[in-house]
């Protein structure tokens, strides 16, 4: 096919659509100059990968610099030639996201010739300063994937060697195997994911969403800020993976990693003594192939990985003791319609996991490459959710399906310009089944101080403490992705742009739909045993039940939600280099939004809740919001590396960037318009919600919505030591805007109609209690990240980050950046005193250590040490401080003392994790690698900010819920201790976060692996 014919007709593709992703590749850009340093124009550069069929050839500019762009990341050979000169060649290594710097030093021709390649960039603790970005970023190679200890073998459980990130649960225990990575102080979900240039990411509540087989991934590049106008959807970090191809040479792995309990501590959060230590076995098989199908021509690449896991809760004495209690008063007949609760003394919660991916690569022509990429993500978890302190009746199974498929096309039309095609589909089903269906759940204070990845019920079915459950039990996404990029590289400039869009005609799920009830009791079922009747009581919230027990009823509804949502994106980005020194890279970025407020083909103005703030005449919301079409991101770099060595590089760069992810926080508002509403002018009407005594209650979204963004701001320096040690200092200030806040209007406390007399009785009778979902949240994150990178030889390759940050945002009793909708304490004093403070991911000081080191005798020795500085945490109240009607917002009183926002602070988090191999070789090409992989080598108790936050769950009760002033010594109270510290009332509840589990490397005991592999 002539290029010409080729042009039209990804034109006509262009037409059609494009996705919202970046390219997976890299660039290499470079310098050809003579002996006494004069620059050599018109050289004649040839690129080549003779394994992949793929060459690239261009020439010099007047200036002898060049520069090839969009190259997949591999091993190439470089030559570069001239008249009167000896042709002078190199192999070197490209990276995903990362363009390469290379000086050619060309000599007359019956001289030596050189090129200036700096040390091989196989491995994060190996890379080269970047000349070309001011992206704050690192890439993490195969190496690094296959030598350092990953307690789960997911990729993001090393993201944390990326300077600017640190560990974070995954929010979602859905997703609880796919670790989440924190940026700029936020939790993880607002970072972007793309593999091989397709979007990997949950568009409902965030974050990554698809598990890969390890064997699979080439490399990955973790942007932690700085990003060019080619990446989008994010105002955070973004990460871009790309995946291993064949070659002509037919490769390969084989490996088996084995963990046991005998090769693991006790964890004495879910398996504390003197219980015997609980049965525990985990394999991880993976095998890899690949080769040619037609040397030269046609490639494959296929990886496979399971993984079965058989854990188990063991239930301490003190809580099966508890757990005896509330049988009891099922046998006494007080729970109706439970006679019997078995107690068992542990509960199996088993994981299996199935992960496969096949890549199949086409040179066409020398000009025209393709490839499609097939992968699949299958697990199932049973018992999830149940935890130290609940039994197997809160418990559910998980199932979720997940299926991802790319084709992609490289296209060069002339040494100058490179066109990239990205055609991609993913589709997700994800089901959860409660082991019970009771319609009821019961939730005691002991439960609350149990390490935990769900809610905290003790006995029924799992509702996360909310009168419907927090998460989906049905989850369904189909994503059809088109993207198109063109680069252009002519003189001094070195231009790309790109049109990208993203049909997704599913974005649907549910969430309980049952009529649920919900009983939160002040005491645990023993003190009930000896009180019956004030159990029953507290059963039903009766006039005379004790102070902090709430009854929630949710009556039988549609819990489903359903959109319809396109995406589109347009960007232009330069490089050009206004000197040989001095680069400035500048782009601008066009983002837009089409049905974000559709829901099952509706808008918010047939939600009855805004109709009935109608017919109440309260103009609490005077319209309904529209999608926001303002979304124009300026992108600014500047790069200033003097010196024909280039050993120092000083950077600085300026962007907007924006993200619209809300489907979770809002959820209700688009549940409220699954179908069409009845009538409602007066507020008698069918059609309009009941008062609040009656249970009316909804949800709506504020008409003046705006699309969250950051503005970031960045500067910093690299300087290469020596050949070997490289130093870096960047400086990160970001400012966030509009993020999303929920505000909670109670009738007769902040929400009133004029229609009725202005007492409680009226306005609760007729008015029902509101939440605004408002897009008016503001935030900061300054950081400084100090790098150190050092390679002596074969004996030591490290990197040593240190980053000393803050991060701050409005909220209540909870406060993120971006990714969640934060709290309100007071609606009307939204922005009150205590209400600013910590994110919930604020981490002063952290330093991660990693690298390997090799030992006489063969032995390798890898380490990743992660060591920061406590997190914040918010003490909270299940009683009505505040008077605002809504006692799940508001935060302890101490003294007389209103808390603030987060401000408290956990456990400093230190954890080292180690492997030791003895890698050998058969033959030419076959390697034998056997290895240890210790995990919290010192077994350090993490718990991190997972405190008890409830001062009504404290192992020893506070004597007043409203005011607390003491600490009770027995159950009447008479003997109390005064407290003279808020830190007296700080119990850890946990592991580092509120939903680290078994899907991270942190928090966890001493665990050990034992793990063969075989690879050619």
């Amino acid at each position: 096919m002539k290029p010409v014919r080729y042009l039209i007709l990804q034109a006509v593709l262009i037409a059609c659509g494009v996705a919202m992703a970046q390219s997976a590749t890299g660039g290499l850009a470079g310098t050809v100059a003579d002996a006494t340093g004069a620059r050599v124009p018109a050289a004649h550069i040839v690129l080549h990968a003779s394994a992949v069929g793929l060459e690239r050839r261009l020439q010099a500019n007047a200036r002898g610099e060049f520069r090839l762009s969009q190259l997949p990341p591999g091993a190439y050979e470089l030559s570069v030639s001239a008249p009167g000169f000896a042709t002078a060649s190199a192999n070197i290594t490209v990276q995903v996201s990362t363009v390469r710097s290379v000086h050619v030093t060309l000599r007359p021709a019956a001289a030596h010739t050189t090129v200036n390649v700096s040390a091989s960039a196989s491995s994060i603790t190996t890379a080269s300063i970047d000349l070309t970005s001011a992206a704050h970023q690192g890439v993490v190679t195969a190496h690094d994937l296959a030598t350092l200890p990953m307690a789960q073998r997911s990729f993001a459980n090393i993201a944390y060697l990326v300077p600017g990130t640190e560990p974070v649960e995954p929010s979602d225990p859905t997703k609880a195997r796919i670790t989440a990575v924190s940026t700029g102080g936020s939790s993880g979900l607002n970072n972007s994911l793309t593999v091989d240039g397709a979007a990997n990411s949950d568009d409902y509540i965030g974050g990554f969403l698809q598990n890969l087989p390890v064997d699979a991934l080439q490399e990955f590049a973790f942007q932690s800020a700085g990003q060019n106008a080619s990446v989008g959807g994010t105002t955070a970090g973004a990460v871009e993976i790309t995946t291993k191809r064949g070659t002509d040479e037919w490769h390969g792995s084989a490996a088996v990693l084995e963990r046991a309990a005998a090769l693991n501590a006790r964890f004495p959060i879910d398996n504390p003594a003197p219980n015997p230590k609980q049965p525990f076995s985990r394999q991880d098989y993976s095998a890899s192939l690949g080769g040619p199908i037609a040397r030269g021509k046609l490639w494959f690449f296929s990886a496979l990985e399971y993984v079965p896991e058989q854990a188990s809760i063991a239930y301490s004495p003190a809580n099966q003791i508890q757990f005896q209690a509330l049988a009891q008063l099922a046998n006494d007949g007080l729970i109706p319609g439970v006679r019997s609760i078995p107690t068992p003394s542990s509960v199996s919660v088993p994981f299996h996991d199935f992960m496969a991916d096949e890549r199949l690569d086409w040179a066409q022509s020398s000009n025209s490459h393709w490839f499609l990429r097939l992968s699949a993500d299958n697990y199932t978890t049973d018992n999830a959710f149940v935890q130290q302190g609940s039994l197997p009746s809160t418990g559910t199974t998980w199932h979720a399906n997940y299926l991802n498929g790319v084709v992609s096309n490289t296209y060069t039309f002339s040494p100058n310009w490179v066109g990239s095609l990205a055609m991609a589909a993913s589709y997700l089903h994800m089901t959860q089944l409660r082991n019970q269906h009771l319609g009821f759940a019961l939730a005691f204070p002991f439960t609350s101080t149990s390490s935990t990845i769900s809610g905290f019920e003790t006995f029924g079915d799992n509702q996360f403490l909310t009168p419907i459950t927090a998460f989906p039990v049905l989850r369904n996404q189909e994503n059809y992705q088109f993207s198109y990029d063109m680069s252009h590289n002519r003189g001094a400039h070195a231009t790309r742009f790109g049109v990208n869009f993203v049909h997704e005609p599913v974005l649907s799920g549910a969430l309980s739909g049952t009529a649920e009830t919900l009983t939160v009791f002040p005491m645990n079922p023993g003190a009930y045993v000896a009180d019956p009747a004030q159990f029953a009581a507290d059963l039903n919230c009766a006039p005379n039940a004790s102070p902090g027990a709430t009854c929630t009823a949710t009556p039988a509804g549609n819990g489903s939600f359903s959109q319809n949502v396109q995406r589109l994106g347009l960007y232009g980005q330069d490089a050009w280099k206004l000197t040989p020194d001095l680069t400035l890279d500048y782009g601008l970025r066009y983002d837009t939004t089409f049905g974000l407020f559709l829901a099952s083909g509706r808008t918010q103005a047939d939600n009855p809740a805004y109709l009935t703030l109608k017919a109440l005449q309260i103009p609490l919301v005077p319209g309904v919001p529209h999608d926001d079409h303002s979304h124009f991101a300026p992108r600014l770099g500047l790069i200033y590396a003097p010196g024909a060595q280039h050993r120092l590089v000083i950077r600085s760069g300026f962007g907007l960037y924006y993200d619209d992810l809300a489907q979770n926080g809002w959820v209700t508002a688009m549940q409220a318009v699954n179908s069409a509403p009845a009538p409602c002018v007066a507020a008698s009407d069918p059609g309009c919600l009941p008062g609040a005594a009656s249970g009316g209650s909804g949800a709506l979204i504020d008409p003046n919505y705006k699309t969250p963004y950051a503005l970031d701001a960045t500067g910093g320096a690299a300087y290469a030591l020596t050949p070997n040690w490289n130093l870096s200092a960047d400086f990160t200030h970001e400012e966030g805007n509009h993020g999303y806040r929920a505000y909670n209007y109670n009738a007769g406390y902040t929400l009133f109609s004029p229609r009725f007399a202005r007492t409680m009785a009226a306005q609760q009778a007729n008015v029902p209690d509101i939440t605004v979902f408002r897009s008016d949240n503001r935030s900061r994150y300054d950081a400084l990240m100090l790098h150190l990178q050092g390679n002596l030889s074969r004996r030591l390759h490290f990197i040593a980050n240190y980053t000393l940050s803050r991060a701050n945002t409005w909220g209540c009793v909870l406060g993120e950046l971006f990714d969640y909708v934060d709290g309100v304490c007071n609606p009307l004093n939204a922005f009150g005193p205590g209400d600013f403070g910590p994110s919930g991911e604020d981490v002063t000081h952290r330093l991660v250590l990693a690298g390997d080191t090799f030992a006489p005798g063969g032995f390798q020795l890898s380490a990743l040490l992660q060591a920061e500085s406590g997190r914040p945490l918010t003490l909270t109240t299940p009683v009505d401080v505040n008077g605002a009607g809504d006692a799940a917002n508001d935060r302890a009183v101490i003294n007389g003392v209103p808390t603030a926002l987060d401000e408290f602070r956990g456990t400093p988090y230190i954890q080292l994790d180690l492997r030791l191999s003895r890698p050998f070789t058969l033959g030419e090409r076959w390697h034998v690698y056997p290895s240890l992989d210790m995990f919290n080598v010192f077994n350090r108790n993490n718990p991190g900010s997972n405190y008890i936050t409830n001062i009504a769950a404290l192992p020893t009760p506070v004597n007043n819920l409203f005011n607390a002033t003491a600490l009770c010594q027995n159950a009447a109270c008479t003997e109390a201790q005064p407290i003279t510290s808020p830190k007296q009332l700080l119990a850890p509840a946990g592991a580092l976060g509120d939903f680290f589990g078994p899907g991270t490397t942190v928090g966890i005991p001493f665990a050990a692996q034992l793990g063969l592999r075989i690879s050619f």
